[in-house]
């Protein structure tokens, strides 16, 4: 059953999607990675260290990490050889979609609604995730964190995406499943909708009344609804 929530499907005349958790279910393989990296070159690791980088792009996730395992923490070396394992994980097939994906989308279709994804990934390894569960050519876009001056929590990515669509954020809906990606929806002006995948919403998420769907077979079923 769809979640309730505030607006109707007809206030909405685009989606904007996050990638990673939302609409990949990409996090637990990169933190899996990321663990088996670390202990490989003998660094030490923590599960919350990488919950803490969830929705960060590549530029604001080292201080986040330094600020757990120190100042002198290796994080280039660290990622750079998760990089080669990632890149073979999506190269494998490794990294299927989200509940829900096809048939939202599926659904976007008939109703005729843009969508654009608003990622924190760089745009050299989004665009080959999205190719290969073919779900680039399905897109109207792209706002890559590597694009943005000021990463998730800040605006600038949603405002960019809503600019892709040729229409205002508060027309806007943002599906995502950080609360970091949340709060820059929020800033941004836009109707936002939270589907939880290893983060549930933050106490300030919860304050601002943001709604919490399942999964995005919830978003199509409501949007299922329209006209």
């Amino acid at each position: 059953m769809s979640p309730s929530l505030p607006f109707l499907p007809g206030d909405i005349d685009g989606v904007i999607f996050d990638m990673d958790g939302l609409l990949l279910d990409s996090e637990r393989v990169a933190l899996t990675i990321i663990e088996a990296t670390a202990a490989e070159l003998g660094l030490p690791w923590r599960h919350e260290v990488g919950l803490a980088m969830v929705g960060l792009n590549s530029r604001d996730s080292p201080a986040v990490v330094r600020s757990h395992l120190g100042a002198d923490f290796p994080v280039e070396a660290l990622m750079d050889a998760c990089g080669v394992h990632y890149e073979r994980a999506i190269a494998a097939g490794r990294i299927p979609f989200k509940p829900g994906v096809e048939a939202l989308f599926d659904v976007l279709d008939t109703l005729g609604l843009g969508r654009v994804v608003a990622t924190s990934t760089r745009r050299v390894r989004a665009e080959p995730k999205l190719a290969a569960v073919g779900l680039l050519p399905r897109l109207h876009g792209m706002v890559c964190g590597d694009e943005v001056s000021r990463g998730k929590p800040a605006p600038d990515i949603f405002l960019a995406a809503a600019a892709r669509l040729r229409l205002p954020p508060a027309r806007c809906l943002v599906l995502e499943d950080s609360n970091a990606g949340v709060r820059g929806a929020l800033a941004a002006g836009a109707r936002v909708v939270m589907v939880p995948d290893l983060l549930q919403p933050a106490d300030d998420v919860r304050a601002a009344a943001v709604p919490v769907a399942a999964s995005l077979a919830d978003l199509a079923d409501f949007f299922g609804r329209a006209p």
